[in-house]
């Protein structure tokens, strides 16, 4: 059973939309594209949890029209812009099931911007308004699609240096590179679910745990994929104070002996916890565990700490030279920076550690709030819009053109002309490319949800697969 009502999960003009479209609409078919952005592709994924949760059998009952009836007639003040018998046909003719058909691109393919990623359109006449009364709902695809996006070209990134820097640059070896620590930072249990898994899709290290449930539940993940390790945090490293710290980092390499423990060390000075606690002290120790200690910096510029401790931990620890001629620390040593970590500084991050000489391999990042909330619906432009209406029986091809006004002043075409007709996604020698629907190509977009039901499902497995990185180019 539900939890929620849809029909309070849209934006409060859209109920006046149904006395508004022009007499005698019959149709309305829309679409979902990323109009550009960061990148200039994008990761479709998140649309089947959105379906699964609010959209499958049932959508609303009784109790659901009297409710929003009660509350959208005081959004607008009055009674009549609400108007619940068209909720009471669609739940006396369908038994609340929702009488639409979306077509959609297979979750995880990677879409070149300003091709169709979705379209939803009515089946029955009488619910034209029900296509785009869905969009504030639907729409929320934007967010999963953005974050496994900017996962993806991290990875992107990552492999790149890995290939120049590293003997390794495995799958294996890369899988674990950029760990998401972005719950606590995420504006809801939700988004964590779908941010943290869309990260999932193209990485394994993970302190999200529900993303790896999310990613079970929703999508049939045959195993866990977000998997993590023992690691400290400052309640820990400062409980005795600044006197304390040595014996603290004892008892946190006693604690753990045997594999890979990560340990916050910049609670009061983290280049004497490199070069005398870490570089001396325990020097020993640390290289006859059976494991490997991550050392995290967690304060300062990212770049000018990492070079320093890099530059202390080749100085106590020694390093060898590997095949591509950069330094690797001894497998017992690693660093990972989790401060200060996005896209742009992770491209600055390798350049550097690259041009002084460091294998990308030494390396681990945490990317909190700039991999899960720091993304909006502009980050790739994604947009809704109806491109094809049926009127008193007559086809119309519906678009939207804005003239505006550049910076200098010139009146041009915006980017957010939109497309027009009914729409399909076809291969092409060149890639994807959106066409007519009366085109020729066989559409790539798949019915996947029809009149309360989905027609379509994917699992997690298939959706890593179609994400994964392919004849990666090296600039």
């Amino acid at each position: 059973m539900k939890t929620h009502n849809l029909l309070l999960l849209a934006d409060a003009y859209k109920y006046s939309h149904y006395k508004l479209y022009a007499p005698g609409t019959t149709k309305i078919y829309s679409y979902l594209e990323s109009r550009g952005g960061m990148f200039d592709e994008t990761i479709f994924y998140g649309l089947y949890y959105f379906l699964k949760e609010y959209l499958t059998g049932q959508g609303f009952t009784k109790e659901n029209i009297d409710e929003a009836e009660e509350v959208l007639n005081g959004v607008f003040g009055r009674r009549g812009v609400f108007k619940r018998e068209n909720f009471d046909y669609i739940l006396d003719k369908y038994n609340g099931r929702l009488p639409i058909r979306i077509k959609a691109v297979p979750e995880g393919s990677a879409v070149p911007v300003k091709n169709v990623l979705m379209t939803i359109e009515n089946t029955d006449p009488s619910c034209f308004w029900l296509t785009n009364f869905l969009e504030t709902l639907l729409m929320q695809v934007w967010y999963p699609s953005t974050v496994a996006t900017l996962s993806r070209e991290i990875r992107k990134t990552v492999e790149h240096y890995f290939e120049l820097t590293a003997d390794d640059a495995s799958k294996a070896s890369i899988d674990f590179v950029l760990n998401d620590f972005g719950f606590r930072g995420v504006s809801s249990v939700e988004s964590a679910g779908l941010g943290g898994s869309a990260h999932l899709i193209n990485f394994k290290g993970s302190d999200t745990v529900y993303a790896s449930a999310f990613a079970k539940k929703y999508y049939g993940a045959r195993k866990v994929y977000g998997m993590s390790v023992p690691a400290t945090e400052h309640s820990i490293m400062t409980l005795k104070g600044a006197d304390g710290e040595k014996e603290i980092f004892d008892h946190v390499l006693n604690a753990y002996p045997e594999g890979i423990l990560s340990c916050v060390s910049d609670s009061y000075n983290i280049f004497n916890a490199v070069g005398e606690l870490w570089g001396r002290e325990f020097k020993d120790k640390i290289l006859q565990r059976n494991g490997t200690l991550v050392i995290r910096p967690d304060s300062g510029d990212p770049v000018q700490t990492l070079l320093k401790v890099f530059e202390m931990l080749f100085d106590r620890f020694g390093f060898t030279t590997n095949s591509k001629g950069y330094r690797v620390l001894p497998k017992q040593v690693r660093v990972i920076q989790g401060d200060g970590i996005d896209y742009e500084s992770i491209q600055l991050i390798y350049k550097t550690l690259m041009a002084k000489g460091i294998s990308a391999e030494n390396l681990l990042l945490g990317m909190g709030g700039a991999l899960l909330q720091k993304v909006n619906r502009d980050t790739q432009k994604f947009a809704l819009k109806c491109s094809y209406a049926e009127v008193n029986g007559e086809i119309v091809s519906v678009q939207k053109s804005p003239t505006e006004m550049n910076e200098q002043r010139e009146l041009v075409k915006s980017f957010k002309t939109s497309k027009a007709g009914r729409l399909k996604l076809i291969e092409t020698e060149t890639g994807l490319k959106t066409v007519g629907e009366s085109e020729s190509g066989e559409d790539v977009l798949e019915t996947v949800f029809e009149n309360g039901e989905i027609r379509k499902s994917c699992n997690f497995e298939e959706i890593r697969e179609r994400a994964a990185i392919h004849n990666l180019v090296l600039a």
